[in-house]
């Protein structure tokens, strides 16, 4: 099980994560490519961070939307949003050349990966933004109960798909995340976090909101690098899915 977080996210002057003390913890980088968050020296710094703790690197596309943080539904035509997401990626994939290094997956973010997840005509749209660009780069998907399906779509356009789940977050019972202006939607607490993460990585399944144990696949969890206590969160999460790993090897 791998861990992967959003990272390369200030934007100017304005600040945002602690990527340098989370970057040795986790095993790949989502980096902001300056729709939702991020500018072109912010990327730079953030893939030469990644290069130096030897992280895997992918690129983290959005609608473009710095003032809402690309958490805000937008109403793209399916063209437009392929050249979008192209954009942000080509961005990435040149700043990465210069450092000697590539990017090895596209994850979208905010509320264009939880609009794909909802709508699989977008998530199509997606997946064709990517095969075009280079088809040997794995899209980034939320791991859902719909996986065989989201596998099908995939192989029309040549992609793999690599499952992620989350950390610190509540989920509903249709296995989608629960909003984050509800009660409860992020963990509060260490304690339900290293929970769902070892659960997440012994039994291949979640409990939701009701209670209710869902199962899903996951290859890599994500973490999240902002927050008072995030730092702490991370490490400890790294300590336990190394322990869980290393007991499933042995």
């Amino acid at each position: 099980m791998k861990l992967n977080c959003d990272m390369g996210e200030a934007f100017g002057a304005w600040k945002m994560g602690l990527d340098d003390q989370i970057m040795p913890f986790v095993d790949l980088a989502n980096v902001a490519c300056g729709f939702h968050a991020s500018d072109p020296y912010t990327m730079a710094k953030t893939v030469a961070l990644a290069v130096e703790h030897n992280v895997t690197i992918g690129a983290h596309p959005a609608y473009p939307d710095l003032v809402g943080f690309g958490r805000r539904n937008m109403d793209i035509a399916p063209q437009e949003l392929k050249a979008i997401i192209q954009y942000q990626v080509g961005a990435l994939q040149g700043i990465c050349k210069s450092y000697n290094t590539q990017i090895s997956y596209v994850k979208p973010h905010g509320a264009l990966y939880n609009t794909m997840m909802a709508d699989f005509s977008v998530l199509e749209t997606v997946m064709k933004a990517v095969s075009e660009l280079d088809k040997n780069l794995p899209l980034m998907v939320m791991a859902v109960p719909e996986a065989e399906e989201i596998k099908v779509m995939a192989e029309k356009y040549g992609l793999t798909v690599w499952f992620e789940a989350f950390s610190d977050r509540l989920y509903t019972d249709e296995g989608r995340l629960t909003p984050r202006k509800e009660p409860l939607a992020v963990h509060a607490s260490f304690e339900l976090i290293e929970q769902q993460v070892t659960q997440l990585c012994e039994t291949g399944t979640l409990t939701t909101s009701s209670g209710k144990q869902l199962a899903i696949h996951a290859d890599t969890i994500c973490v999240h690098g902002d927050g008072s206590h995030a730092v702490e969160a991370v490490t400890r999460i790294r300590a336990l899915v190394d322990q869980l790993n290393g007991a499933a090897v042995n």
